[in-house]
Order: C-alpha cells, then sequence, then structure tokens
C-alpha cells in the first residue's frame, strides 16, 4: 500500500490494467504515459482530443455506479476538482482511489511522479523529465508585476491564496494581487480591487475570451488558455514559453 497526495493509504494492486481519471489533467497525464491503460473519464477530459472511451459525468458529479461498473483497478482524482462525498462513496464500494493535492509546480512535478508510478505501476515517462527542466530555472529577471486572475463571473471569483494557477505566474514574474486573500477562490468586485497592473482571463472554468472579459477591467487584460494556466501535466513542457510569451504581449 502506498500513501497518496492526502496521506492516505490507498490499495494499489500489484498490475494495473484499468484507470479511471475524473480529472482532465490528470487523463491527459495517464494517456501520455500508457495510452489504452484509461478506460473511463468525464466529459471535461479534452487532452488527448481523440480520447475514446467511457464518459462518467463531469469532475463535481461523476457517475458513481457508471465507475463501479467500469471495474477500474484505480480511480485517479484531485482534492480540489473532485467532491469528497463522491471519493468516499468509490472507496466504500470497493475501488482504490488515489487523489492528488498540489499547489505548486514542484508539488504538481512530484506528485505526478508518484501518481504514474505507485498508482498506476508505470515507469516515470520522458515527459515529466522535460517539464522539471523547463521550470527549473528562476524566474526571470527584470521588475516584477501584479496580476488579477478572475476565473468566473457572475459573480466575479479570482484566484487567491495557495493556488497552482498563482505558482505558474510567479516563477513568471508576476504576483497575484490576491495572493493573501484568506478565500483560495473569493469574489471581487472589479471595481474594488487592490491596484494591479494587468488581468489574466483563462479560458476555463469560464471561457473569458476577448469579447468577454476585458472590457469589465481598466488594466490591460491578456487572455490565456486554462490548460496550460491550471492544468499540472504535460501541457508543464511548453506552458512556460506560451505563457511567458502571452504575459509579453501587455
Amino acid at each position: 500500500m502506498s500513501r497518496d497526495d492526502l496521506g492516505l493509504l490507498v490499495a494499489v494492486p500489484a498490475r494495473v490494467e484499468r484507470v479511471v481519471s475524473l480529472v482532465p489533467s490528470l487523463t491527459e497525464s495517464v494517456e501520455a504515459t500508457a495510452p489504452g491503460l484509461l478506460v473511463g473519464a468525464t466529459r471535461w477530459c479534452t487532452h488527448p482530443p481523440d480520447l475514446a472511451l467511457a464518459r462518467v459525468g463531469g469532475t463535481k458529479n461523476p457517475d458513481l455506479d457508471a465507475i463501479v461498473a467500469l471495474e477500474p483497478d484505480v480511480v485517479c482524482a484531485n482534492a480540489e476538482e473532485n467532491r469528497a462525498a463522491d471519493l468516499d462513496a468509490l472507496r466504500a464500494a470497493g475501488l482504490a482511489v488515489w487523489v492528488t493535492a498540489p499547489v505548486t509546480v514542484p508539488q504538481a512535478l512530484t506528485s505526478l511522479d508518484r501518481m504514474l508510478r505507485l498508482a498506476c505501476r508505470r515507469p516515470r515517462p520522458r515527459w515529466l523529465d522535460e517539464a522539471q527542466a523547463v521550470w527549473a530555472s528562476a524566474a526571470p529577471p527584470g521588475p516584477r508585476r501584479r496580476a488579477l486572475v478572475p476565473i468566473w463571473r457572475r459573480p466575479w471569483m479570482a484566484v487567491g491564496r495557495d493556488t497552482f494557477t498563482g505558482d505558474v505566474l510567479r516563477r513568471l514574474g508576476v504576483d497575484n494581487v490576491l495572493a493573501d486573500s484568506p478565500a483560495r477562490y473569493p469574489r471581487f468586485d472589479p471595481a474594488d480591487v487592490a491596484p494591479h497592473d494587468l488581468v489574466v482571463l483563462p479560458d476555463e472554468p469560464y471561457a473569458f475570451g476577448p469579447d468577454d472579459g476585458p472590457e469589465a477591467f481598466h488594466a490591460p487584460a491578456v487572455c490565456v488558455s486554462g490548460r496550460l494556466l491550471t492544468w499540472y501535466g504535460p501541457s508543464l513542457v511548453t506552458a512556460r514559453g506560451q505563457l511567458a510569451a502571452a504575459l509579453a504581449q501587455v
């Protein structure tokens, strides 16, 4: 038995041949490492685009009966994306549930390594080594900037304290203006936010875009891929360069 990111003992079988993933980034990670290992994923699991397998509902409302029926050796989940009650129900049904919970880039790299080796019983993939090398360097030199990072509107919500997204930006020379918020995803009023230099608008979970979001703010805004900013997995190999290029435009 091994412990997941929550410190819970998980009875992973010695041989793992069937995995269900309840998180898009973990789905991409498992498929990139061991094609064919996945037998189920959520409807939000969009990468790789041609992934053909059983869909088991959403991250917040998974079809528990469908998951159990797939008879997975392991279910991969995340403490933030998935509800504890659903994961408890899967454990009660006799399934091995492995939960990830990183809030920094280094933690994400370690978490992925452990999930793939210990929960999926697969060797450490080359793409993970590439991602670790990409993120090993320090933030670029020069003055740092302060950013607001909305994730929803009606009501407005943004990235707050202790988040993977905030750490990604910090390593790119951008500090989250709401990093000291008592909430991880606080509500806010666009007219009443601490001074900031730019607004970073990911296209998920809310689909911000050039015509939906920037008009609400006085600071310059940049629209970025949510996969690059919020996912931890193979996207980390290219995320640093692509995000840095996008941020350099404002």
